[in-house]
């Protein structure tokens, strides 16, 4: 059973495009659902009926799962069952027919702008590490990619005489501009930093390194947004991707419409940048509620 799931996580590297995030949790969720047909002596996967489905589903909500788990282990276990129809392993998924449960978006957490500014105080100025770190949260912030997008940056996708960033995503190709605290940033980096710790490592042409000399890591630099939110006494739990969020809740706020937030953002369903819009509407009804006399 390991064997095809890892077969099936490979068709979705590099047949599907997938991101790291989504095999990371495609393989988890079906890691746990090979633990539950082992504990059911259920031998193979051609052996799993709808019953066996359902039981699981059920065994999920006994662990008192959230909605959204299980929702999301569901729709890992459609998307198997589909891959091993295609391969000839199976002639009907077992999952037809089970209705995932309904799941209602949360409004993502975001930073104030304060916030923000008090995050890039942090870094130590003029060290080698403070000028690499800078550099990184005022892109993140300034464009608000993926922090994967991030850590893939090459030098010829930074174009500091126009001022924007060239984002490679699976097919697609964004275009983000980037303001003045940001071009400052990088330049500082690339002239003063990046020379140091690139003698460290292998020769890459990955913009931003660890100070090994090899490229950033997604772990290394959640550490790294991780330790400047502890000393600056942010009391959120802060990860890179809320520089993403803040920085979609920050265009709306300021005016942007929703579909130059999409674009921005790269989303390919506009249902998806909505989330943001709730998020405000409950930015404001707080707001209301301490500032209104009669709230």
């Amino acid at each position: 059973m390991k064997q095809r799931i890892t077969s099936f996580l490979s068709y979705l590297k590099n047949e599907k495009k997938a991101s790291e995030n989504t095999i990371l949790s495609y393989g988890r969720d079906l890691k746990e659902f090979v633990s539950f047909l082992e504990k059911m002596e259920i031998p193979n996967f051609t052996a799993v009926n709808k019953t066996t489905i359902l039981a699981y589903n059920y065994e999920m909500k006994k662990q008192k799962k959230a909605d959204s788990t299980i929702s999301r282990s569901m729709a890992s276990l459609r998307a198997f069952f589909q891959y091993l129809i295609q391969i000839g392993e199976i002639a009907e998924s077992p999952t037809f027919g089970i209705e995932l449960p309904k799941v209602e978006k949360k409004a993502p957490e975001y930073l104030l702008v304060e916030e923000v500014e008090l995050l890039l105080k942090q870094p130590t100025e003029k060290s080698v590490k403070g000028l690499r770190d800078t550099a990184m949260i005022e892109l993140l912030y300034a464009t608000g990619i993926r922090v994967s997008e991030l850590i893939a940056l090459k030098e010829k996708d930074v174009n500091l005489a126009l001022e924007y960033v060239e984002c490679r995503n699976e097919d697609k190709t964004r275009i983000l501009p980037f303001g003045k605290k940001a071009k400052e940033a990088i330049e500082s980096y690339l002239k003063t930093s990046r020379p140091i710790l690139a003698e460290k490592g292998k020769k890459s042409d990955i913009i931003f390194l660890n100070c090994f000399g090899n490229p950033m890591t997604r772990q290394g630099f959640w550490k790294i947004i991780k330790g400047y939110a502890k000393k600056a006494g942010i009391q959120k739990s802060i990860t890179p991707h809320m520089l993403r969020h803040s920085f979609a809740m920050h265009l709306l706020e300021n005016g942007a419409s929703l579909q130059f937030v999409q674009e921005m953002l790269g989303h390919s369903d506009i249902s998806t940048t909505q989330v943001y819009l709730r998020a405000e509407k409950e930015n404001a009804k707080q707001v209301y509620t301490k500032t209104h006399p009669r709230a």
